[in-house]
Parts: C-alpha cells; sequence; structure tokens
C-alpha cells in the first residue's frame, strides 16, 4: 500500500497554472502534463501495489490562491470519485486551503463526513509557519477530535527559497523542512496536547533521524521538560514515516535505529520515483521479510483497516 502518491487532476492544473507547478524535473513533468489514473495504475500493477492513497501534487500552489477553497474542494472531489472509480485501488488524503483556518475546517468536514477521505493532506509549512504554530491549533483540534490521519510532504519553503541557486530545493531543503516541522510539533506541545492526530510525515523523517540527539537534548531543557511528561521519543516513535525516496540502507538504518517498524510505511513520491523502484531499495535496507511485509502493507493495513 502506498501512502505517498501524487495525482494531478487536469482542471487543478488549469486552474493553478501549468507554469506554476512545473519544475523542470521529469517528474514533474509526468505529474503537470501527462497524469491519468491510468498511470497511477500502471506502476502500480507494475510495481505490485494493490492499492494507493493519494495526496494532490504541488498543493503548496493552492496556498494564499484566490478560490483556495474550491480548488481544493473540487480536487478533492476528483479524488474521491477516482476511488469511486477504482474500488480498492484508490484512497485519498483530502487537501486543505491552508493558511486559511476556517476553509480548512469547513474542507475537514466535507471531506471526512462527506467524501470519506481517509486521511487529510498538509504540507510542511506556510509562509514562515511550520504545523506546530498556534494559528493552526484550532485545525489540529478538530483532527484531533476526530483522531485523523494528517499526512505531510515537504516543498520548497519560503524561508530559504532561492538560497542555492542550481541545486533544486527537494534536495536539500525538503528534508530539512520535514525536520523543521516535526520540531515545530513536538516542541510546540502539540504532538502530546493532540495524541488523537495520527501524523505520517514523507521520506523517512526527513533529517530528523540523523540529529534525533539534538532533539533529545533540547527535550530535557526546564523550557521544553513539561511538554514531554513521558519523554520525547515516546512522542516521535508515535509518528508514522514513509519511505519513498529514502528507500536506501543509508537512511533506513539510520531511522530503523531507533523507530519501530510498525511505525515504517511503504510510500513512492510517484511520478517522481515508481513503486518498483522503493520496493527494491527495501529489500536491499536490511529488513527482514516480516518486516518488509509489515512496511509494504500490514502496518498501513492497521493505519487504513478499509485496505486491509
Amino acid at each position: 500500500m502506498d501512502v505517498h502518491h501524487h495525482f494531478a487532476p487536469p482542471k487543478y492544473v488549469k486552474d493553478l497554472g501549468a507554469e506554476n507547478l512545473f519544475n523542470g524535473s521529469p517528474g514533474s513533468a509526468r505529474a503537470t502534463y501527462e497524469w491519468t489514473p491510468a498511470m497511477s495504475l500502471e506502476d502500480m500493477d507494475r510495481g505490485g501495489t494493490q492499492s494507493a492513497v493519494t495526496s494532490v501534487y504541488a498543493s503548496s500552489a493552492i496556498a494564499n490562491h484566490p478560490h483556495a477553497r474550491r480548488i481544493a474542494r473540487e480536487t478533492n472531489e476528483y479524488a474521491a470519485q477516482m476511488g469511486r472509480d477504482y474500488p480498492g485501488r484508490f484512497g485519498s488524503f483530502a487537501v486543505l486551503p491552508l493558511p486559511d483556518v476556517e476553509g480548512s475546517l469547513r474542507e475537514i468536514e466535507y471531506s471526512l463526513d462527506v467524501l470519506k477521505a481517509d486521511g487529510v493532506f498538509m504540507m510542511t509549512s506556510y509562509g514562515n509557519r511550520w504545523l506546530g504554530d498556534a494559528a493552526f491549533a484550532p485545525v489540529f483540534e478538530e483532527l484531533n477530535r476526530r483522531k485523523t490521519i494528517v499526512y505531510t510532504h515537504p516543498h520548497d519553503p519560503l524561508a530559504t527559497h532561492g538560497i542555492m541557486p542550481g541545486i533544486p530545493p527537494s534536495v536539500i531543503e525538503f528534508a530539512t523542512d520535514t525536520t523543521r516541522t516535526i520540531a515545530s510539533v513536538l516542541f510546540s506541545g502539540n504532538a502530546s496536547r493532540f495524541p488523537g492526530v495520527k501524523m505520517i510525515f514523507s521520506h523517512a523523517g526527513g533529517t530528523m533521524p540523523f540529529i534525533l540527539e539534538r532533539f533529545t537534548r533540547v527535550a530535557d531543557a526546564p523550557r521544553h521538560r513539561a511538554k514531554f511528561p513521558k519523554g520525547v521519543l515516546r512522542e516521535i516513535k508515535k509518528f508514522y514515516y514513509e519511505i519513498a525516496q529514502a528507500s536506501h540502507p543509508y537512511a533506513m538504518s539510520s531511522l530503523r535505529s531507533f523507530m519501530p517498524v510498525s511505525q515504517i510505511l511503504f510510500g513512492t513520491d510517484f511520478p517522481y520515483r515508481s513503486a518498483a523502484d522503493m520496493g527494491r531499495g527495501l529489500v536491499k535496507s536490511g529488513f527482514s521479510p516480516r518486516e518488509i511485509a509489515a512496511i509494504n502493507h500490514g502496518n498501513a493495513a492497521k493505519l487504513l483497516p478499509r485496505f486491509a
């Protein structure tokens, strides 16, 4: 089961403008100009993926768009229809029109209650606000009440936009922005304040596994200690981490050194990477056959039992 699978409905591309979505890479070209449900299914079938839970491509383009609420609604309705057209093959993480909090609360209600989305989708940051920011607290309060899955994806963050010309932001800044938002959720106290929210972080948690010891030291400082009554590692180990573009021994050895296999999920980052590619990498990353089966399907099936 693929929990990191992008789609790009034709009207979404038209509304946001292909020129605002295409970043010059082959994967971006496929998403912006070529994507169809058949393309997704072809890759899934080739790689042995039964189901994919979709998240819309380049959703940062929605933020602050004058028609963000409408675009989010139509995109989520498209995803829901795709699930009906291909039963058992597609689920969806509903995109929210953040940083519009009121619009996001309305979309949570509609997407979860009417469309029956499997969870919601957020970028790691909006402007210079990461997901632990107090501005987003009403959204997390509602998601906590509903015990919702929140899938997160990084992007080219405002704080570092254009900082290293010639190096795509996906090379460095994506992983770093994931790490920033993990820190934001933890050190704001949101991780312990909203225990019902089930958070999935992309790309094996960005750089967080590598700098984990820095997190634990800061969390033990007097100003933060009260936020983690059972320790910061307990909160970190409650999160889920998918393996897209990190399905190799270098990243996996760091993640699995402290993270229970139960919290690791299969993801591809389609159409940037393929299911077959991520599957081959996982086999080379030192997991046992039982652990691979859990990552490929078992763990996600517990989180999303309708796909069990």
